[in-house]
């Protein structure tokens, strides 16, 4: 792709993204989702692959679907109350559509159909601002409406996004839809404390994306897209697949990482709203995700691929580890010790 249009494409999606977060009009939140929409497409579709086409097509119907079911929510909630303020949407027939339109744009159950395709006819560099920058405002307007949303079915919506998100990685060996599905995951970790406390689904949000952007960054660094490929990893870059294990399990929110931290504050405040069930239930089905996680860990760090005497292969390579690489995966490993600081921040 011409640089020139890369720097066009990804100053629209910055733009896109900073009017949605900062409107309090339903019309300029509507807006800024359509930059995103168009801004992302031909990054999606750059590489002029039948499967990236596919991709981009499957990601414009959903999220123009997406678009008009909350422009049609803004309205609904406008005639009958006479505001255009996100904060005052207080119709419950605009409530419900408003939370399927935000379940389509974030690739909620039972409107997750489209994120793994669209993930995996992307690039890896692609595949991660799809899971994290793309993500952003929607979250926002969740955030921003969470005293209006209904808590019951969001909780459905979050418990079934868990169990479908780890079931469904179970299988998979193609690394983006397993990072995909592993997204869906998290997003039920996110949507269930919405209702009860809205910056702990931001923290969990921003922790999230640092883990998955180290995640997504170390994996194109090595350059493998599926499992099989990812054996070969060890010999080639030992110490960057030393640290990848780590981010993944920071990922599955195994304790003594980053990841435990949002997973740890939600189950307490759901505990303290009485939700003891729920918690039980989202931290039983997380474990689903825990074991893809591990089949990831194992296939980078532990297994080496079969191979005869006379066969060639590439040992440790020359080409450094990028610094942003080093940096997330240093942050997205070792937060834990400073949680009372960040627990005092939300």
């Amino acid at each position: 792709m011409n640089p020139q249009a890369k720097l066009v494409f990804t100053i629209s999606l910055l733009l896109g993204t900073i009017i949605t977060i900062s409107s309090n009009h339903w019309i300029m939140a509507w807006a800024g989702l359509e930059i995103n929409t168009l801004a992302v497409l031909p990054l999606i579709a750059k590489s002029h692959h039948p499967r990236a086409i596919e991709a981009a097509t499957k990601y414009f119907l959903a999220q123009a679907t997406a678009s008009a079911l909350v422009l049609f929510s803004s309205m609904t909630n406008s005639w009958y109350t006479g505001q255009w303020d996100i904060t005052q949407l207080t119709h419950p027939v605009s409530c419900l559509i408003l939370t399927s339109a935000i379940a389509m744009k974030l690739g909620l159950v039972p409107f997750h159909f489209w994120f793994p395709e669209v993930l995996q006819g992307s690039s890896l560099t692609t595949g991660l601002l799809l899971s994290t920058v793309m993500k952003f405002p929607p979250i926002t307007l969740f955030f921003m409406t969470s005293h209006s949303l209904n808590p019951a079915l969001l909780t459905c919506m979050a418990l079934s996004s868990t169990a479908l998100g780890g079931w469904m990685g179970l299988n998979q060996t193609q690394i983006r839809k397993i990072l995909a599905f592993s997204s869906i995951s998290h997003l039920g970790w996110m949507t269930i404390i919405i209702s009860y406390n809205p910056k702990l689904t931001l923290l969990n949000f921003y922790l999230y994306s640092l883990m998955t952007a180290a995640t997504f960054l170390a994996l194109n660094s090595i350059k493998v897209s599926k499992l099989s490929t990812l054996m070969t990893a060890w010999t080639k870059t030992p110490m960057l697949s030393t640290t990848l294990l780590l981010t993944l399990l920071s990922l599955a929110g195994l304790p003594p990482l980053t990841g435990f931290l949002p997973k740890w504050l939600i189950i307490q405040e759901l505990t303290k709203q009485s939700m003891a069930s729920a918690a039980t239930a989202i931290s039983l089905l997380s474990l689903l995700g825990l074991f893809f996680y591990l089949r990831l860990a194992y296939c980078a760090t532990i297994t080496l691929p079969p191979h005869t005497t006379n066969h060639m292969k590439h040992w440790h390579t020359n080409k450094p580890t990028p610094t942003s690489v080093a940096i997330l995966i240093t942050t997205s490993t070792m937060l834990l010790p400073v949680s009372p600081m960040i627990s005092t921040i939300v």
